[in-house]
């Protein structure tokens, strides 16, 4: 078994990392982060060199890679930056969608203008009343003719103030639960379609969050993704690559708040002596190593395996699981070799705590992962 990168994948390697150090400016990202703002302006530079299509087919525009290559990408933005890293990663799964699932029209529609950076993604499935359940939805979309009309709430939705596209999770059999669901792209320009900023989250400030609201959107039938009550699986279909790029992100928020750590620890003097001198100090930066390796590795396997057709769920969610409990321990641990000053945003450490807390909900929860996991162990 190879663990070395091919020379391509080290080249995407280095080519984000050379970007992320370029183009991350830190007092813009500040500035971003205080107005919750998504950052535009980088995210067109990424569009436009191609990071943001790494894995799609090159036929939308994309490069044509596969699930690995763009967790490489992934992992060394959130390592630069986690909010613009996450902002970024965040925005794919409903492209993602689109691309795997929808016909020519939709994916020359919809996807390559988003490759372009000239249009923007939300995928909508989440609630008010219907979090991690989502065996029947309450956002109803009943067939008229040619046109469905579509009726509902959600909640939480990651870029649904400002994104053009929205792919949106209709119950279209009541009776069918997750067995009656069905994917229809909703523009933002629909009548009787509104949104509400959520203001004030923890973390992940960089991918304002939304409730939106549909009250007798009529949408055409082409708008439809896929089969008619296919959602579920289309939706399940979708995350097994995901969730993968959810660990890469988490991966490099952890080898993000690593470096940054071990680097105050080796120049901080305490008690006439670096911190990195001190054994309390070093069995903590060695925790911190330990973790962030063992989640690379159970990333990388993942994304290999996906890309040579054994994708499973079990082993996506358990690359997302591990990954996202290894973050928060280590941005903690970060925090802590900080001190008084890794609580100040200036330091970034604090910022990769609070946008690592994000994952334990972010795609299916934690507790959701488990049962994923639980149920293929028990079959």
């Amino acid at each position: 078994m190879n663990f070395q990168l091919t020379k391509e994948q080290a080249d995407i390697q280095k080519a984000a990392r050379e970007f992320a150090e370029g183009e991350f400016d830190k007092e813009q990202i500040y500035k971003y982060e205080q107005e919750s703002a998504f950052p535009f302006e980088i995210w067109k530079k990424a569009c436009e060199l191609g990071f943001v299509g790494t894995r799609f087919p090159e036929e939308v525009g994309g490069q044509g890679y596969g699930v690995l290559e763009n967790a490489l990408v992934i992992e060394e933005f959130c390592r630069k930056d986690s909010g613009v890293g996450l902002a970024f990663s965040c925005q794919l799964p409903g492209a993602e969608l689109v691309a795997l699932y929808g016909n020519r029209e939709q994916k020359e529609k919809y996807v390559a203008p988003f490759l372009r950076g000239e249009k923007y993604f939300s995928i909508a499935l989440t609630e008010p009343d219907h979090g991690c359940d989502v065996r029947t939805l309450s956002t109803v979309a009943l067939k008229k003719g040619t046109e469905y009309l579509i009726n509902g709430n959600k909640t939480f939705i990651s870029y649904g103030t400002f994104a053009d596209f929205n792919p949106v999770f209709c119950q279209t059999d009541p009776k069918a639960g997750f067995g009656g669901q069905t994917v229809i792209m909703v523009e933002k320009d629909r009548p009787g379609y509104e949104t509400l900023h959520i203001p004030d989250k923890m973390g992940a400030r960089m991918m304002p969050s939304a409730q939106l609201f549909f009250r007798d959107v009529k949408v055409p039938e082409e708008n439809r993704i896929g089969e008619e009550n296919k959602g579920f699986q289309l939706f399940m279909g979708t995350m097994v690559a995901s969730r993968v790029e959810m660990a890469a992100q988490t991966l490099g928020m952890a080898q993000g708040a690593f470096d940054r750590a071990l680097d105050y620890a080796k120049t901080r003097e305490q008690f006439g002596k670096p911190l990195s001198s001190l054994e309390v100090i070093q069995f903590k930066l060695a925790e911190m190593a330990i973790l962030v390796e063992a989640a690379r590795g159970l990333t990388y396997k993942a994304a290999w395996c996906f890309d040579h057709g054994m994708g499973d769920h079990k082993l996506t969610s358990t690359a997302k699981v591990f990954a996202s409990e290894a973050a928060l321990r280590v941005t903690d641990e970060a925090m802590r070799i900080f001190g008084g000053y890794g609580y100040f945003l200036e330091n970034d450490v604090e910022r990769f705590y609070r946008d690592a807390r994000a994952h334990v909900f972010l795609e299916g929860t934690t507790e959701v992962q488990k049962m994923i996991i639980a149920n293929a162990i028990l079959r």
